[in-house]
């Protein structure tokens, strides 16, 4: 019988969910910092995605300084929020690009219109670097060995 964890499987694991945890760090650390330097504080709905950026700072603190199955159900449930942000920004920022070409070009429809507010003023594809971090953050948590055998996931 193929034995499923070949020695030295566990020590490269760790590895790469250690490595997933810096590059995790970093790219949030970097994101929050872009985010505040552009000044993305207009609104509330602008003020949510720094929000949960400092959420998941404080998340992978929480982590490291406390181990187990409640850090890792509060870094998936932060993790998850910050998807769902990145979607809802991607909608916000395009929905603001199709108002402002629509105003501009009021004829404009169709393929016309959507290239157009793809390539608006607003990075209509910038927030999908939030849900990239978010699943990155998921696959981190993902059968952690600080969740009970039955519940990894």
């Amino acid at each position: 019988m193929i034995d499923p964890a070949p020695s030295g499987s566990s020590a490269t694991l760790a590895t790469l969910r250690s490595a997933l945890l810096a590059v995790l760090v970093l790219g949030i650390a970097g994101l929050g910092a872009e985010l505040f330097l552009l000044e993305h504080t207009e609104d509330v709905w602008q003020w949510i995605p720094i929000a949960l950026l400092g959420a998941a700072v404080l998340g992978i603190g929480f982590h490291l300084v406390r181990p187990g199955r409640a850090s890792i159900r509060t870094l998936q449930a932060i993790m998850l929020l910050i998807v769902a942000s990145g979607l809802v920004g991607l909608a916000l920022h395009y929905k603001g690009n199709v108002e402002f070409e629509r105003e501009m070009y009021p004829g404009l429809a169709g393929f016309a219109l959507f290239k157009m507010a793809m390539s608006g003023a607003t990075p209509a594809l910038a927030p999908g670097t939030m849900v990239l971090y978010g699943l990155l953050g998921l696959l981190y948590t993902f059968r952690h060995p600080s969740l009970p055998h039955g519940s990894r996931g």
